[in-house]
């Protein structure tokens, strides 16, 4: 049997992304956006207003990186949800990460963080359903450590991912089969 039940952001799951640019000082700014994902190969869009800090130095800037937050820094990928570049301008030194230049973009790579997508910025949209920064991903970088070879081993990188009926974060790390072929066994 079936119950209905309040409508919310019904997704399961919802990826914890780490949104990083530079503001005018040329200080780091880091924001958690769980509404975001690939709007093609090599382009994301992320649902964020322009009332962020981090839109208005994506505006600025021309450029972000997007990280994906892991089980060993959800404290950190938290806080930068629940705390504003509008009224912290230091909120990123507070969490005691690290970053570095992009080589690509004009926008930091947070180093904890194992994997990250360096994007210039294309357009911002503002429409009657919805809004949205979309970039274009220009470089993506993996931390050795994520690695097997020259691949990403998704269960080394420990992501995580926001649960929207009770507010949780959920470590993705088991894989339980192979896209593009168990389904093939019904055919």
């Amino acid at each position: 049997m079936r119950k209905d039940i309040k409508t919310t952001e019904a997704i399961f799951p919802m990826p914890v992304l780490m949104i990083a640019t530079y503001n005018e000082d040329g200080s780091v700014n880091v924001m958690n956006a769980a509404w975001g994902t690939m709007l093609s190969r090599d382009q994301v869009i992320l649902n964020l207003t322009e009332t962020h800090k981090t839109v208005k130095n994506i505006k600025s800037r021309k450029a972000f990186t997007v990280s994906i937050a892991d089980a060993a820094h959800m404290v950190e990928a938290d806080y930068f949800g629940v705390v504003s570049g509008n009224h912290t301008s230091d909120k990123f030194a507070k969490s005691g990460l690290t970053a570095k230049k992009s080589a690509h973009v004009d926008a930091p790579i947070i180093n904890e963080f194992p994997l990250c997508m360096e994007c210039e910025f294309i357009e911002y949209q503002d429409g009657e359903y919805g809004c949205g920064v979309i970039g274009k991903v220009v470089n993506t970088t993996a931390d050795e450590s994520v690695m097997d070879g020259d691949t990403v081993n998704i269960s080394k990188v420990s992501a995580i991912a926001f649960d929207p009926y009770t507010h949780g974060y959920y470590k993705v790390t088991e894989r339980v089969g192979e896209a593009f072929r168990d389904g093939l066994k019904l055919k």
